[in-house]
């Protein structure tokens, strides 16, 4: 019996894994308290995108080798997700390092409170060079030295840790306040050639918050955001998504560019062309139909 329910976990993953988005075009991104190893499986077989491990915010620091040991189980036994490891200056970095090296499942790193690039390669390298490591940006230095992090080796996606940045400045949670780190981060994904930033998590569990704040990101250019339950993914990948009015006006775009034998006809065409290739590009690998 107990065979028999493992071969039907295993079957569940491998379909969840086979169906899942893929890292650099990820919406939601569900943190996980590490210690709460019974979660695990229900988060991975959930709604999320990608789901996070969490060794640092989420776990004192009385309670770190334990819940270290219970990701590397559940990774070694079949499981796979990123982990979020300690920041840099501390011991339980080099900690997560040591016992995350080389362990199967895991899909890569979120590195807390990243202020430099020399962190990110750090990490990268330390992990054996192959390992990508999304750098979560927590502080005003992160923010200023977002270029650089977005450029130093093993960067994979920027991250925005936008409640302890806002402990950090005192800047308040309105989009206003928000606008200038947030597009700090989308601006240093373009230079450095990295996928669009993940967003800052939403506390409130109501839908039209979460909706009101995702789409906040969206208008500034971000195409992930970071979740802290598992009700919150699916209407995280909707608002983070092409609507379906989105998906008909790129279609008819394009299909009319076509026609005229893709002829630029003013200063115009070449932002919509753009703008229209990515809707349909992401309508595609999100599933999303054209409005009727």
């Amino acid at each position: 019996m107990e065979q028999s329910t493992s071969s039907a976990l295993e079957q569940r993953r491998a379909a969840r894994e086979a169906s899942r988005v893929d890292g650099e075009n990820a919406r939601s991104w569900q943190l996980v308290s590490a210690l709460r190893d019974d979660t695990f499986d229900a988060a991975m077989l959930g709604r999320a995108d990608q789901i996070v491990l969490d060794l640092e915010d989420a776990i004192d620091t009385s309670f770190k080798a334990s819940a270290r040991d219970k990701v590397v189980d559940w990774l070694t036994g079949g499981g796979s997700a990123w982990v979020r490891i300690n920041d840099w200056t501390t011991v339980d970095w080099s900690d997560d390092l040591a016992a995350l090296a080389g362990v199967p499942g895991l899909k890569g790193v979120m590195l807390a409170k990243t202020e430099a690039a020399e962190q990110v390669t750090d990490t990268f390298q330390r992990l054996g060079g192959s390992t990508p490591v999304v750098t979560l940006i927590e502080s005003a230095l992160g923010i200023e030295s977002a270029i650089e992090i977005a450029r130093a080796r093993g960067a994979f996606r920027i991250a925005f840790g936008s409640g302890d940045y806002r402990r950090d400045t005192g800047a308040s949670n309105t989009p206003l306040a928000m606008a200038y780190p947030r597009t700090r981060l989308v601006l240093a994904s373009r230079i450095g050639a990295l996928p669009g930033p993940i967003d800052g998590p939403t506390v409130a569990s109501t839908h039209p918050v979460l909706r009101e704040q995702a789409a906040d990101g969206v208008a500034l250019g971000m195409t992930g955001k970071l979740c802290l339950d598992s009700e919150q993914p699916a209407v995280i990948n909707e608002s983070m998504s092409p609507s379906p009015a989105d998906v008909a006006w790129a279609l008819d775009f394009l299909a009319e560019f076509e026609a005229n034998g893709r002829v630029i006809r003013d200063g115009s065409d070449k932002p919509r062309l753009a703008r229209a290739e990515t809707i349909q590009r992401r309508a595609a690998l999100f599933h999303i139909q054209a409005a009727g």
